[in-house]
């Protein structure tokens, strides 16, 4: 069975053929990975990226072949410069001192414009994932307060989980004891 990058040849050209037939009804390329993807079992995410990949290597012969003629393009991918994640670390920061959430303050950044906030809110969790010193240098830069890392959020959520479940075991051993305590009153009095 011949593959082209983990597909079999009939499995690429249902796929380049689902988007190119998607794409000319005017339906979104996220829809289609959707689509297809839950139509053959595949997520979301591992459809789009074998189509790029499939668009990556026009040069195989059978490739070419498939995309002949259907002029599927994906525009280039273009990664925050240096100064440009600085300015993106900053400007989130101060919209967030203001008391705005991390996702209102890259809608507040990005004026409406869908594919940057995307863009941006993938950039700064990236940030905040892979490189949390780099996100509280810019805090602490700026003189706001530090965001907490990925792990200190996880850390605290369990900390609050516990106390729930330590409170309300508390709560219930009281009740226990307030009810044992008012049977003992009343076979005193009795």
């Amino acid at each position: 069975m011949n593959k082209i990058n983990g597909y079999t040849e009939e499995e690429a050209t249902g796929l380049i053929e689902y988007i190119y037939t998607g794409k000319n009804m005017g339906k979104t390329l996220s829809y289609l990975f959707e689509t297809y993807g839950k139509e053959h079992s595949r997520a979301k995410g591992s459809v789009r990226n074998y189509y790029y990949a499939l668009l990556k290597s026009r040069g195989d012969e059978r490739v070419g072949r498939l995309l002949d003629g259907k002029n599927l393009t994906a525009g280039d991918i273009r990664p925050f410069t240096e100064s440009e994640t600085d300015e993106l670390l900053k400007a989130i920061l101060a919209e967030k001192s203001k008391g705005y959430s991390v996702r209102r303050a890259i809608i507040n950044l990005a004026n409406g414009d869908e594919r940057l906030m995307l863009r941006m809110q993938n950039k700064y969790r990236n940030l905040l994932k892979k490189q949390p010193e780099r996100v509280a240098q810019a805090a602490r830069d700026a003189g706001y307060p530090e965001e907490k890392t990925f792990l200190q959020r996880k850390l605290e959520r369990e900390i609050d989980a516990l106390y729930a479940r330590l409170a309300g075991n508390l709560r219930k051993e009281n009740e226990m004891l307030r009810a044992e305590l008012e049977k003992l009153r009343k076979e005193r009095e009795e």
